[in-house]
């Protein structure tokens, strides 16, 4: 053997072993869980099966806000692992084979709107029309969620004509997921290597279509 071909073999011996695209021993697998919290509710994440006409972008059932948070998610974390595979010289047909290695699982309960205000009356709102749960609706953003009737009693901070609105929607704006991998190199990554790809992502969703939601979002590695 030649020391040309020595030298090869070596640095391909290199290259798989610290950007290989092996899988772990089956039935193994590493998991990290992540939680992104901080954003405001853009409708794409809420559902109504009765009002879509009234709101565009709205989605039409709990399956489909629940499969676009994670396709949201999904897509930002690729997006941040092929930018680091490219940076590294890797051929695309590794990181794919990479990628195929990751799954990717939100946890996430959309909102359901049962009745929606997308531009309050100057007079605020009667209570016959707030004895359903609201959505209130500015722009593309559910701000509030109001409802009349709290525990069977009225509840007298939903009168929206005094500007005490509910503040919305605590319970809408954190997403829990993990990310699960069979390849060998990410599964040893540390928790803070695993950190700066979720907070990539996060900056990720604070430049694209839903900036205005995602501007002070903040990814946790758990």
């Amino acid at each position: 053997m030649t020391k040309l071909a020595t030298v090869l073999i070596s640095l391909l011996s290199t290259f798989v072993v610290v950007f290989g695209c092996g899988v772990m021993p089956q039935g193994q697998t590493r998991t990290i869980s992540f939680t992104v919290s901080g954003f405001t509710l853009p409708v794409s994440m809420v559902y109504s099966d009765t009002l879509r006409p009234q709101v565009p972008g709205i989605a039409a059932s709990r399956d489909a806000a629940s499969s676009f948070v994670s396709r949201l998610l999904m897509q930002r974390v690729i997006d941040v692992l092929e930018h680091h595979g490219r940076n590294a010289g890797l051929p695309d047909s590794v990181i794919s084979a990479i990628l195929s290695q990751l799954m990717i699982q939100t946890n996430y309960v959309p909102l359901e709107c049962k009745e929606m205000t997308v531009e309050i009356p100057a007079g605020g709102m009667t209570k016959a029309v707030m004895m359903k749960p609201h959505c209130i609706i500015v722009g593309s953003t559910v701000t509030a969620l109001c409802d009349a009737m709290v525990g069977g009693r009225n509840n007298d901070k939903c009168d929206i004509g005094k500007g005490t609105m509910l503040a919305a929607v605590s319970n809408y704006t954190t997403i829990s997921g993990t990310l699960t991998t069979t390849n060998i190199i990410m599964a040893n990554w540390s928790k803070e290597m695993w950190q700066g790809v979720v907070n990539r992502a996060a900056r990720m969703l604070a430049s694209g279509a839903f900036r205005t939601n995602f501007f002070s979002a903040f990814a946790t590695v758990n």
